[in-house]
């Protein structure tokens, strides 16, 4: 166990998720860890997810819930950030479920490294699977045998996202999975400081890669350990599985531009902001209401932005960029095949 017991704030945004919020309420409740604040922000749900709410905090009083007007995920987060009362914060989504030992070995990992943040693995799965998945978190993963900590997180999050690249370096003996994250903010433990005057923009899509590039600034050090403990279900009607509108990509170019100038700001290649901000400026035309007059005229001024920023960089760099974002483009066309289509 952890060398002391800090109180740790875990907050979970909760919107239409009455079929999966149990397993999700039930694997925090259930952390080896117990020092917990739940905070459970009821985002305007339509379906009974405010009563599961109100029903487990009448039952365990380290739930807290909030009710409020549907206003999006950042909102919900936001919400949640002001109220933790935590020296760390956790994130996690409605319809995912923590391993048992996911709390205990991330603090751990953060008590014996100093590190700002640390981070652990996790894995996908199917609505078909969910009691299975759920009584294997119940039993808790193995404590992990080492701990990888890494600096210039800001680096490693631009740098270290495909994942053919990130087996190659780990046969090269590099341990470069140990250095990989993205911008999703569940399975992590921060120090509560680091979210100070931070906060998700609201009313847009990409609200956590638009703060991305300002945490890992923030951070010095992150520690890895090389451990499942958080378990993501993918759903057919989620966000990340339906057809996008043009508001979903266009957030997506602002968000990877803002990330863009910060990394040109601090002498980082850009190379993760790079694929994003260029791939989602194409798949703008994709959107079907691409043709809309509104559309039609913030595609124009987003060209504009993808050619400014991307003009920034030196020819090599570009290259080196582009060559990047065709393999990660390869590598999502696979993904999509077989997570997009788990049952």
């Amino acid at each position: 166990m952890p060398n002391s017991t800090p109180l740790i704030s875990i907050i979970v945004p909760v919107y239409n998720a009455e079929d999966y919020l149990r397993y999700c309420i039930d694997s925090i409740l259930q952390q080896s860890y117990t020092n917990l604040e739940v905070i459970l922000v009821d985002d305007g749900a339509k379906d009974s997810s405010p009563a599961i709410c109100d029903e487990y905090a009448a039952q365990d009083s380290r739930i807290t819930v909030i009710h409020q007007e549907n206003g999006g995920i950042a909102k919900a987060q936001n919400a949640g950030l002001d109220a933790a009362r935590g020296e760390y914060i956790a994130f996690a989504d409605n319809d995912d479920i923590l391993d048992r030992c996911n709390i205990e070995y991330l603090l751990h990992a953060l008590q014996n490294t100093g590190a700002d943040m640390s981070k652990a693995r996790w894995r996908q799965f199917g609505v078909s699977q969910l009691d299975e998945v759920a009584q294997e978190a119940q039993v808790g993963a193995e404590a992990p045998g080492a701990i990888t900590v890494f600096e210039h997180p800001l680096a490693a999050y631009q740098t270290v996202f495909c994942k053919s690249l990130r087996l190659i370096g780990d046969k090269l003996g590099r341990n470069t999975e140990a250095r990989y994250f993205n911008e999703a903010n569940w399975c992590r433990l921060y120090k509560r400081e680091l979210w100070d005057e931070i906060r998700f923009p609201e009313g847009m899509y990409a609200q956590d890669t638009a703060i991305a590039g300002k945490l890992y600034v923030r951070m010095k050090k992150v520690a890895d350990i090389d451990v499942n403990l958080y378990n993501w279900l993918q759903r057919p009607d989620s966000v990340t599985h339906k057809k996008r509108d043009f508001s979903f990509h266009h957030d997506h170019v602002t968000a990877a531009a803002d990330n863009f100038r910060l990394c040109l700001e601090h002498g980082v290649i850009p190379m993760r902001s790079y694929y994003t901000l260029v791939s989602e400026f194409y798949a703008e035309i994709s959107a079907p209401n691409f043709q809309d007059s509104a559309s039609q005229q913030q595609h124009k001024i987003d060209k504009n932005k993808v050619d400014k920023l991307t003009g920034q960089l030196p020819t090599g760099v570009r290259y080196q960029c582009a060559i990047v974002r065709r393999i990660r483009l390869m590598e999502k066309y696979v993904y999509d095949k077989k997570i997009k289509n788990m049952q």
